[in-house]
Order: C-alpha cells, then structure tokens, then sequence
C-alpha cells in the first residue's frame, strides 16, 4: 500500500480509505480487534442514514493505543491508524447545509429553534425525510453540489434585504412560494454522504443523472417514484470563474428546472444540498453594507411599528410617538403604549391648536382607579437673532382626583419646522431626568423614543427631528482633552529640542589652550 496515494485517497473518501488499510491489517492485530472490526459491515458503504462515523473514529482511537502499548515493530502501520483515527475524527466535524421544499403542503412541521451550533445527525434526518417521502410527491430532485457551506450564503446571499445582489434569487423564490420547506442549515457530513442511497431505497427507483435537455424529453408521472439528481459545479479555487458567478449559474439551473416542472404541472419534492463543505473567504469590500445571514437565518419577528397618535381638526396638526409609554403611580407601573398608538377611539377630549400654541390632551379611564389626563403643552414664537420660530414644551401636566402635577421639560425645544426626539424623556434619574417637578410627587413617567410635533405638520409624517444628544458627548470631550495635553507636552518637548545650544569654540592642540575662567 502506498502511503502518497492512500493519503489522497483518504482526503476524497475517508471511509473506504479505512476500509483499505484494515484489508491490509495482519492477521496478529485480530487481537486488538481491528481485524473484528474490519470484517464486519460497518466498515462497508452503509445502506441506511442510522450508522455514524463517529463510532469508527472511537474504534481506530482505541486499536491505535493499544497497538501503540504492545506493538513497537511497526511503526508506519501505527503511524497510519493514527492518520485513520483523525481522519475519521474530522469528518464527523463536517457539516453542509440542506435545503428542503415541495409542491405538496404541510410535509414538514416547524423545527424548534435550537441551539447555536447545532449539528443534524442521520437519525434527525431520517425523522425528516421519512414523512415527506411517504406522504409527499413521488418525484424527488436532488440538486447536489460539489461544494456548499453556510458562508456561501452568507457572503452572496444579499444580506440586510439587497435581494437584487442575491446569488441564490431562484432558489429564495422558491422557499418563498413552496407551500413546504425546510431549512437545516448544518447537517452531518456523514449523513449527507449517503443521502442518494437512501432516498433509493425509499422510493425504491435508481437515481437518475439529468440536465436541462434530458428533462425536457422525460414524461414524469406523478404516481411512479422518480429520482432525479442534477449536480451542480461549484470550484472556489478556479481562477476562471469567481463563487459568485458560479453559484448565480447553479441558481439558474435550479430555476429553470423547477420551471420545466411547473409547465408540465409535476408534483415534486427538492432538495439542495452538496457532497462536502466549501471555503469560502469572506471579502468585505464585496458588500457594501457588512456580511449578514439571510436565507438560511431564523428570521427574528421585529417590533411591531405602530402609529403616531395624530390630533386633526382639518388637517393633521400635532404628532406624537413613542416607543414605550408608562406611568407609575405610588410605584406602581402601568405600560400605556397599547393603549395610545394605533387606538383610534382614543380619547382626545381637549386638545387644541393654532400657530403659536398647542395642546395635546390623552385621557384614559380608568387609570389607577380614576380618570387620568396627560397634556403636553408647546408654544411657538419668534426669535430675531435667529430669525427663525423656535418651539419648546413648557410643561406636561398630569389631571388626576381634581389635582395637576407639573413636569418642566424645557429641553424638549428646537425649530417649528423640525420635529423634536429624544430616547429617553423621563423623571427616572437614571434615564436622564428630563421632566423635572418642583416639588416631591408619587406620579412617576417615562416616554422611550419619544418623538414630537405641534407645527407645520405635513400629513402623517413627522418632519426632520431635532435630537436631544447634544454635539459633545463625553466620548469627544476625553478626546479633545487628551488630544490638547498631547499636543501641549510636543509643543513643550520641540521647544526644549530648539533651545539646545552647541559649542562654537574648540581645543585646537597648534594654538593657544582654551583656558576657563573659575567662577567662585
């Protein structure tokens, strides 16, 4: 056995590599129970998704040592068991993605989030492929790379939503209007190695090679079992072609088969997956925005946006927005939000407006047990040094058993054509102390992403906001400090280097000596 040619053949095909270094086990090892181990059928292609790589990687591990205690006359063969028991150990890491869909409805049910990291073993995918090839169509394609891994759709997948630079639009058209799919991002190597046995068995059909032209002249029927494997090419190391353009053409591929499918109205059940994982080097300046996860990310459900309150009498004229919205009364919190936005019998008894002043009354009942009013009072006026209309809030009273309570929020100011945001107004000191009483109260308040408009209101869309973040923040101003103190010890350190004096005046040993005058 030659070692060159077995390490290269371990690195395409780490199982029957195995398999050949145990035929050429001697017959002394049977003890250590290699020889056992070679005979029997696990070490063979397996015909079913249940058997696992991992169990040879434990097996060559312990032959390995024990051969290593009490065998010292061979130490190429130990050296290459080793090499078995790593490459076996490796290949158990390797993981593809799988991607699932069909024609037919409810094949698959909805897998539970899991954890990050997780990895599809055979027997998880038997439990997924089973209902769908007995209860699904009988004509199965498997698109079958030679390469694939996450980061392929990662990198060329249009991440944050730029769909248009998607090397897989085909492929997310279909997952889109398939009435099943499934997603597996990260799926057994092993398990996948033996996928087109197994999906023969099941349908009990040979696979079938196809193209484009070789499918257009099949007559599929759709109650005799069909198996149809396209390959895909995909080489990341070639020079003539980048990933990107290569995976847009597999992508065509896929949708001009499914095309051809749906034209002859052929139910079907497909399948993308790839014979082992790619490399693949991310580059940054390829997409402008960053490297995000998009077809194969569990898409988070995002907060709902719901709309500004909006005050009319002819036309909108106060605008106001927030986030959250809650109220405490003697520490007892109460989250208004769902209350305020998007309620359109929200009650607004009170409210006013005209060009220099506005009042935005919200009343709810019951609050605590009695009618609550919150009204948020803004003026506008004229300043000549600007020369332009400034408008602030000058107060937020809360109505309550008869008594008002005043909030000064002075700094909710800014120019009546803008609208005014802040992240936090609230009387908490930890978020800010904006709204600010002059005497102790039990009514507590706080508005996060708050947003605001009383003037020259267009429609329904606030203006350009006024934020509250001032233009230094802490940050700049240690900046320009430390940058000022470095730059005061370099202007104090260059004009000690200026200040140095050098001799003008020499021992010259021809002429008279240099005599120094003794300074008592």
């Amino acid at each position: 056995m030659q070692m060159g040619s077995t390490l290269l053949d371990k690195k395409q095909d780490p199982c029957a590599w195995i398999q050949r270094v145990c035929e050429d086990a001697p017959p002394r090892w049977v003890g250590a129970g290699l020889g056992r181990r070679c005979r029997s059928s696990d070490l063979q292609r397996p015909r079913r998704l249940r058997h696992s790589l991992k169990a040879e990687a434990v097996m060559a591990a312990t032959v390995v040592s024990r051969i290593g205690m009490g065998t010292r006359r061979s130490p190429i063969m130990w050296l290459l068991l080793s090499l078995v028991a790593v490459a076996a150990a490796v290949a158990t890491e390797q993981q593809v993605p799988l991607v699932l869909w069909s024609s037919d409805r409810d094949l698959w049910a909805p897998v539970a989030d899991t954890h990050e990291g997780h990895i599809t073993s055979d027997m998880q995918l038997s439990t997924y492929l089973d209902p769908a090839l007995e209860l699904g169509p009988r004509n199965v394609l498997l698109f079958l790379q030679d390469k694939l891994s996450i980061e392929d759709f990662t990198a060329y997948g249009g991440v944050f939503g730029n769909k248009q630079d998607s090397a897989f639009s085909n492929l997310e058209n279909a997952l889109d209007l398939a009435p099943s799919s499934l997603v597996l991002p990260a799926v057994d190597w092993y398990a996948i190695s033996t996928l087109t046995t197994y999906l023969q068995e099941k349908l009990g059909a040979s696979p079938l090679h196809v193209d484009l032209a070789t499918l257009k002249e099949l007559k599929l029927n759709a109650s005799l079992p069909a198996l149809l494997l396209i390959r895909l090419p995909y080489t990341a190391s070639s020079g003539l072609m980048a990933p990107r353009e290569v995976l847009t053409g597999n992508d065509e591929v896929i949708g001009q088969v499914l095309s051809t499918l749906k034209s002859e109205d052929v139910p079907y059940t497909a399948a993308l997956t790839a014979v082992r994982p790619s490399r693949v080097a991310r580059d940054v300046a390829m997409v402008a925005g960053g490297l995000g996860r998009q077809l194969l990310q569990t898409q988070v459900a995002s907060p709902a946006i719901h709309p500004p309150v909006s005050y009319n009498d002819t036309a909108p004229r106060i605008l106001f927005w927030a986030q959250n919205f809650s109220v405490a009364y003697k520490d007892e919190w109460k989250d208004l939000t769902s209350l305020t936005f998007g309620v359109e019998t929200l009650n607004l008894t009170g409210s006013f407006w005209n060009d220099s002043f506005a009042m935005l009354s919200l009343t709810y009942e019951p609050l605590f047990g009695a009618t609550v009013t919150f009204k948020f009072i803004l003026a506008s006026r004229f300043y000549p040094v600007s020369a332009r209309y400034w408008f602030a809030m000058e107060r937020l009273e809360i109505h309550s058993n008869g008594s008002v309570v005043h909030f000064n929020v002075s700094q909710v100011t800014g120019p009546s054509i803008y609208s005014f945001h802040c992240e936090y107004i609230s009387s908490l000191s930890k978020k800010g102390s904006l709204l600010v009483t002059n005497v102790p109260s039990l009514w507590q308040m706080t508005l996060h992403n708050f947003q605001i408009q009383a003037f020259n209101v267009t429609g329904e869309q606030f203006s350009y906001a006024s934020d509250c973040a001032g233009f230094f923040s802490p940050g700049i101003w240690m900046g320009l400090l430390t940058t000022l103190f470095m730059l005061f010890i370099f202007t104090y350190g260059l004009h000690m280097i200026l200040s140095l004096k050098t001799m003008d005046r020499f021992d010259d040993h021809k002429g008279p000596t240099i005599t120094l005058t003794q300074i008592v």
